[in-house]
C-alpha cells in the first residue's frame, strides 16, 4: 500500500512538472517556425510553374497565412482546444490524418529498435561484466567498439547487400509486400520481416552504447559493501548478479534510454529514406522541404507528447528499481 502511494505521488508530480514543459515547447515551436522566411504556398506555385498574385493571397487566406502572427496563435490554440491540429497545405489533408496515419509505423521501428538494443547491449554489458578481463569480455568489447565506430547507415546498407541482394533473405524496401491481401499471421509476418533491416540499422549504435554503459554500471556496483556482504552470505553467483548488481546498474541504462527515445525519432528520418520505410521521420523531412508548418508543429507536438509519456514511465521504473527514491 505504502508503495502505490509512493508511485502515485511520483506520478502526480511528474505530470505537473510535464504541463508547462508542453506548453513551453508548443509556443517556442510555433513562434519559431512562423519566423523563418517563406511558406508552403510559395512552395506550390514554385511547383505549378508559378502564380498570379491573386491566387496567392486565395491560398493563402485558405490556410489562414495571411493573418498576423497573434492571429494565427490565437487560431492554432483554439484548434487545439478542440483537438484540431489544422489543415497540411502540402497535402490538403487534415494534419491529424497525416500524422497519426504514419505514427504506428514509426513506433514500430523505435520501440523495436530500443527494445532490441536493450536487450542486447545489457545481455553483452552484463557477460562483459561478469568475465571482464577474460576473453569474452575482450571479444564482446572488439564488437561494441566496431559497432559504436559504425554508422548505423552504413550498416544498413550493408545488410540490404547481404541478406536482401545476395541472399534474398529479407526484402529490402517498403513496410509490407505490395498487391498482396495477407490477413492475421500471414500480415503479422510479412510486417516483421519488412522491420527486420530498419529496425537492425537504427539499433547498431545504442546496442553498443547500453553494453558499454551497463558493463561500466555493473563493475561500479560490485564494489559496493552490499555487494560483498551478499557474496559472504553465500548467495549463489547468478542471484548476486540479477537481484544486486543488475538491478542498481539498471538505473542510469534506463535514464538514458528515456532520453534516447526522443533521439531515435531524429535518426528515423534517415532510416525511413534509406529503406522506404512511411514514418513520421519521412513525413517530416517532406514537411520541412515543402514549409508545411502546420504539419511540421502537429509532429513536434505529438513528439513532444511522446517524450513526457516515455519521461514519466521512465521515472516510474526508477522508482520500482531503487526504492530509495522518494517523491516530495
Amino acid at each position: 500500500m505504502l508503495e502505490r502511494r509512493r508511485m502515485w505521488r511520483l506520478s502526480r508530480r511528474t505530470l505537473w512538472q510535464a504541463i508547462p514543459t508542453v506548453v513551453g515547447i508548443l509556443l517556442l515551436n510555433f513562434l519559431l517556425l512562423r519566423l523563418i522566411p517563406g511558406d508552403a504556398v510559395d512552395v506550390l506555385a514554385g511547383e505549378s510553374g508559378g502564380a498570379s498574385a491573386e491566387t496567392l493571397l486565395q491560398w493563402r487566406s485558405h490556410f489562414g497565412l495571411d493573418l498576423s502572427l497573434l492571429e494565427q496563435l490565437q487560431r492554432y490554440l483554439g484548434q487545439l482546444a478542440h483537438l484540431d491540429l489544422g489543415l497540411s497545405p502540402r497535402f490538403n489533408l487534415p494534419v491529424s490524418h497525416l500524422v497519426l496515419d504514419r505514427l504506428p509505423n514509426t513506433l514500430v521501428l523505435m520501440v523495436g529498435a530500443l527494445g532490441l538494443a536493450l536487450a542486447i547491449g545489457i545481455a553483452a554489458g552484463t557477460a562483459m561484466a561478469t568475465w571482464v578481463g577474460r576473453w569474452p569480455d575482450r571479444v564482446l568489447s572488439l564488437a561494441v567498439l566496431l559497432l559504436y565506430s559504425t554508422p548505423g547507415f552504413w550498416i544498413g546498407l550493408m545488410a540490404v547487400l547481404l541478406f536482401s541482394v545476395k541472399l534474398g533473405w529479407l526484402p529490402s524496401n517498403g513496410f509490407q509486400t505490395l498487391g498482396l491481401d495477407l490477413r492475421g499471421t500471414a500480415w503479422l509476418l510479412d510486417r516483421l520481416q519488412h522491420a527486420v533491416l530498419p529496425v537492425l540499422a537504427l539499433a547498431t549504435f545504442y546496442i553498443a552504447l547500453y553494453a558499454r554503459l551497463t558493463r561500466a554500471a555493473m563493475l561500479e556496483v560490485q564494489r559496493q559493501d552490499y555487494v560483498r556482504t551478499a557474496r559472504a552470505k553465500g548467495l549463489a553467483p547468478w542471484r548476486v548478479v540479477s537481484r544486486h548488481v543488475l538491478r542498481n546498474a539498471l538505473l542510469p541504462v534506463s535514464t538514458l534510454a528515456g532520453l534516447h527515445f526522443a533521439a531515435l525519432l531524429g535518426g528515423a528520418a534517415v532510416t525511413e529514406t534509406l529503406f522506404g520505410w512511411p514514418g513520421l521521420g519521412r513525413l517530416t523531412l517532406e514537411a520541412v522541404m515543402s514549409r508545411d508548418y502546420n504539419l511540421l508543429l502537429g509532429i513536434l507536438l505529438l513528439s513532444s507528447m511522446l517524450v513526457v509519456v516515455i519521461n514519466i514511465a521512465v521515472d516510474l521504473l526508477q522508482a520500482w528499481l531503487d526504492p530509495r527514491i522518494q517523491a516530495d
